[in-house]
C-alpha cells in the first residue's frame, strides 16, 4: 500500500501531475445492450425446474442450460457466497472477474454481464435482478457483489496465520468441482478461478486503499438473479465468514445455507441467441 510517509519530495509541478482528469477505460455505453427488458419478459409463465441447497462452509454445483435463469437466495440469514462460472462443454472457459470488473465496475447489479476468459471473451450469463441495488455506495466506500476479492483460500491463511483450514471459499470449490465432475481435486483445483462476491459487502478504505468488507445487508428473501447465456456449470460456496462483518475462513462465524433456483421459460427471450465468441483471429501480429 501507499505509504503514509513518503520517501521522496515531490516534483515543482506536482500539482499539475495531480490535477490530470481521469479517463473511463472501457465506455460503457460501447458494450452490446444486454436487452434487459426482453430478458425480464421472458419470465412470465418460467417453471422452477431444481432447487440446490449449499450448506454453511461447504459449496455445490449446479447445472444451467443455456436461456434459463438461475437465482441465488438468502433463506435463513445473512451470509455471503462465492460464485465460480464454467462453460459446461468446455471447463476452459471460465468466468473472467478481472475483465468483468474493468467493462463494469467493482461491484455488480441489474444489467451487467459475466463474461469469460480468452480467447472467448463473451458474456456467460447477464444479471436480471438484484433485490440488494437499494444499497448503492455506503459512506465508507462498501457496496455489494464484488469483483475485486479473490475468495479465501488456504494459502493465504497459511501465509498470515501458519495455519490450515480447510473450509475457505477455495476449497469448497474445489471439493464441489470435483464431487460434480468425476475429477481428482489435484485436476480440479486449477479450474477454481477469482469469483463475483455474491451478497458480499466490500470497498476499498480511503486512507490506505486497502481492501475491506463488512457486514452484508442481505436478509432472508433477497436474491441475485441471472440469465444464462450459454450452457453453465457454476459453483457456489456459503462462505465461512457468513455475513463477514467480523473475519472470514473461520469456524466461529455463525453462517446460514444458500439456495440455487433454476428457472426454465416457456419460450427464449425474444431476439435472443447463444453470444458468439470472440471474434479476434489470434494471430497476435505474428
Amino acid at each position: 500500500m501507499k505509504p503514509q510517509t513518503p520517501e521522496h519530495d515531490a516534483p515543482a509541478d506536482a500539482a499539475e501531475r495531480l490535477a490530470c482528469a481521469p479517463v473511463i477505460c472501457y465506455p460503457p455505453e460501447t458494450l452490446p445492450d444486454p436487452g434487459l427488458e426482453r430478458l425480464r419478459a421472458a419470465r412470465q409463465g418460467w417453471v422452477l425446474e431444481q432447487t440446490v441447497t449449499v450448506p454453511p462452509r461447504e459449496a455445490a454445483c449446479a447445472r444451467v442450460p443455456a436461456g434459463w435463469f438461475f437465482r441465488i437466495v438468502s433463506t435463513e440469514g445473512p451470509q455471503v457466497g462465492d460464485l465460480n462460472l464454467w462453460n459446461a462443454g468446455d471447463l476452459g472457459e471460465r468466468f473472467y472477474s478481472g475483465k468483468t470488473r474493468a467493462l463494469h465496475g467493482t461491484h455488480l447489479s441489474g444489467g451487467d454481464r459475466l463474461w469469460s476468459s480468452f480467447p472467448h471473451l463473451r458474456p456467460m450469463a447477464t444479471i436480471t435482478e438484484d433485490t440488494l441495488d437499494w444499497y448503492g455506495f455506503d459512506r465508507f466506500g462498501g457496496a455489494v457483489h464484488d469483483v475485486i476479492g479473490t475468495r479465501c483460500d488456504p494459502y493465504t491463511g497459511r501465509l498470515l496465520s501458519g495455519t490450515d483450514y480447510h473450509h475457505c471459499c477455495h476449497s469448497n470449490l474445489t471439493r464441489a468441482l470435483a464431487a460434480e465432475t468425476g475429477m481428482r481435486p489435484a485436476e480440479a483445483e486449477p479450474l477454481v478461478h477469482d469469483v463475483l462476491n455474491v451478497f458480499m459487502c466490500t470497498g476499498f478504505s480511503r486512507d490506505t486503499g486497502q481492501y475491506f468488507m463488512k457486514a452484508s445487508p442481505v436478509r432472508p428473501g433477497d436474491f441475485l438473479e441471472f440469465f444464462a447465456e450459454i450452457d453453465l456449470l457454476l459453483g457456489l460456496s456459503a462462505c465461512p465468514g457468513g455475513d463477514c462483518g467480523a473475519e472470514h475462513s473461520s469456524d466461529t462465524a455463525r453462517c446460514y445455507p444458500l439456495l440455487i433456483e433454476i428457472y426454465r421459460p416457456k419460450a427464449a427471450p425474444r431476439g435472443w441467441t447463444p453470444p458468439e465468441p470472440s471474434r479476434y483471429d489470434g494471430s497476435h501480429g505474428l
